[in-house]
């Protein structure tokens, strides 16, 4: 089982300071490999496609998203779910590839 977690103490910025001052609080999900390593990808976007829930993560050494489907437990753990299907994978790498789409339009 995979969980979520703030990256930093307090306010998510890594400095130990008062906070008067706005900024983006990071999310994490650590996953397991088959190896035993873990490792640590930011939430990039929690997204719904046709009725379930998807996340996808940014892989922290290769720069590329994971997209997997969740299930969120009472005691706020995730439970990712492989896609398995190429058709799937196609209609949820799809609505992912919009919503980043969406962002950069929103930005410029």
């Amino acid at each position: 089982m995979s969980e979520i977690k703030n990256e930093n103490n307090g306010c998510g910025c890594g400095h130990d300071h008062d906070h008067d001052h706005d900024h983006e609080h990071v999310h994490t999900v650590t996953l397991e490999l088959e190896n035993g390593e873990e490792l640590v990808c930011p939430i990039l976007e929690i997204f719904e496609v046709e009725g379930k829930e998807y996340i996808a993560l940014l892989h922290p050494e290769e720069e590329v998203a994971l997209l997997y489907g969740f299930i969120e437990h009472e005691d706020e753990s995730l439970e990712l779910t492989e896609i398995v299907s190429d058709e799937e994978y196609e209609l949820v790498a799809a609505a992912f590839n919009e919503l980043v789409e969406e962002d950069e339009e929103d930005e410029a």
